[in-house]
């Protein structure tokens, strides 16, 4: 009788470290939610207007890229520009879209023949965005956030 209740008796104070309930912080939580974003993803993309009645992500992504670049060439086909020489070019340019929604042109990537011959090219991208419609920012999580993409624009002129 002695042995089991030497038994027992070690058997629960062993046992008393099951009974232990770990609290997790919430800071710990936060860390784990935060490790498992995507923060190069939104949940849906920059839009104009005319982008809402698709349904897909990337068809919307497509729309406002596509609304964007050819509202600047659309603009620049407008102007009267003079060349003495042809230019073919492919000029980056890099946005970034407030979470407010508005755009702001951040770099771009112009050749030097392109400058050469078109001087005031990039004052001419900057007016055309003064005149785009409203722009409705990305959405990451159900809130609006900022996001930044890259848009290549050909330039051709004879």
């Amino acid at each position: 009788m002695k042995y089991p209740l030497i038994f027992l008796l070690m058997l629960l104070l062993v046992s008393c470290n099951y009974f232990d309930v770990k609290k997790t912080s919430s800071e710990a939580i936060l860390n784990e939610e935060l490790k498992t974003f995507n923060w190069n993803d939104v949940d849906t993309y920059p839009s104009f207007s005319s982008c809402d009645s698709l349904n897909s992500k990337v068809e919307k992504k497509q729309c406002f890229e596509y609304t964007l670049s050819s509202h600047i060439l659309k603009y620049l086909q407008d102007e009267i520009i003079v060349v003495t020489q042809d230019v073919n070019d492919t000029i980056g340019l890099h946005f970034k879209v407030s979470e407010t929604g508005v755009l702001t042109l951040v770099e771009t990537k112009i050749d030097s023949l392109t400058l050469k011959e078109i001087p005031n090219i990039l004052e001419l991208i900057k007016i055309s965005l003064d005149s785009l419609p409203e722009v409705f920012p990305g959405i990451k999580r159900g809130q609006q956030v900022k996001t930044e993409f890259k848009l290549p624009i050909i330039i051709s002129v004879e």
